[in-house]
């Protein structure tokens, strides 16, 4: 799970160009919207985007998208038990 979960960081990192960012500077169970590392809708649908295409997890529903991106320990569980790829 530790290597899924550094593997995200990694693939945030660079999907949403977060340049100033390394990914020990994210903090697992920190939320990814608002307060922790300030995510907003853009984000969200580039975040749905890796992960079908990365995963093979489609995420079509806005209100499923918004537990699964919770935080980078709840993507990493929920990629463990969905993914196809």
């Amino acid at each position: 799970m530790e290597e899924l979960i550094l593997e995200l960081k990694k693939e945030i990192i660079e999907v949403l160009n977060l340049e100033e960012i390394t990914p020990e500077d994210i903090d697992t169970d920190a939320p990814l919207f608002g307060e922790g590392l300030g995510l907003d809708s853009i984000d969200a649908l580039e975040l749905m985007m890796l992960m079908q295409k990365n995963y093979g997890i489609k995420v079509d529903n806005s209100e499923k998208g918004k537990e699964i991106f919770k935080s980078i320990r709840v993507m990493a569980e929920f990629i463990s038990n969905n993914r196809t790829k």
